[in-house]
């Protein structure tokens, strides 16, 4: 006769088996990872259209905590990740009592990273720190409301926002201090 152990082992070894065959979980990794890879392709998309790989970049002032280039791209992607599970967490949350403040938490997601994509041709492209500098205010703001919003719905998803809206506070401050150098 086996041991209570053993058939709980048993049990809980075909139950994580039939888990991981589970169509709805591997619909729900799919989902998970297509808002990952979305708001990667999103954030990354105005970097084709304008960037700091210019004269005109390289000749400005920057400040001394002005970080190396590569930074940029690591922490962007970082970010961007951060920002695609938490839509999840909160898309995936969007029925009953929730539907409402879910759908309130993604329309603000959806407002700030258009805001956010404009921020790069209006620094780089059209060579304006100080419209720039308005916009990444604007940005700012709709984080902190985005971060609000989704705590209604996930605080799970409002806590992966917060390295985003500090990376927003920093790139603030280095908007300003590279326009204030160059006036």
């Amino acid at each position: 006769m086996p041991s209570d152990h053993a058939v709980t082992r048993s049990n809980s070894s075909s139950s994580s088996d039939s888990t991981a065959s589970d169509p709805s979980t591997a619909r729900s990794v799919a989902t998970l990872l297509a808002f990952v890879v979305g708001v990667n392709v999103v954030g990354a998309a105005p970097a084709l259209l304008a960037g700091p790989d210019t004269a005109w970049f390289r000749a400005l002032e920057k400040p001394w905590f002005y970080p190396s280039g590569w930074v940029f791209g690591a922490v962007w992607t970082l970010l961007f990740t951060l920002l695609g599970i938490a839509l999840y967490l909160v898309y995936r949350r969007d029925r009953g009592l929730e539907e409402r403040a879910s759908r309130i938490a993604v329309a603000l997601f959806g407002l700030q990273l258009a805001v956010n994509v404009t921020w790069t041709p209006a620094f780089f492209g059209l060579q304006m720190p100080l419209l720039a500098l308005g916009i990444i205010v604007a940005l700012f703001a709709l984080v902190v409301a985005t971060v609000v919003a989704f705590g209604r719905v996930d605080r799970r998803a409002a806590a992966l926002l917060v390295p985003y809206l500090c990376w927003i506070g920093f790139a603030t401050v280095l908007n300003y201090t590279i326009w204030s150098l160059n006036v």
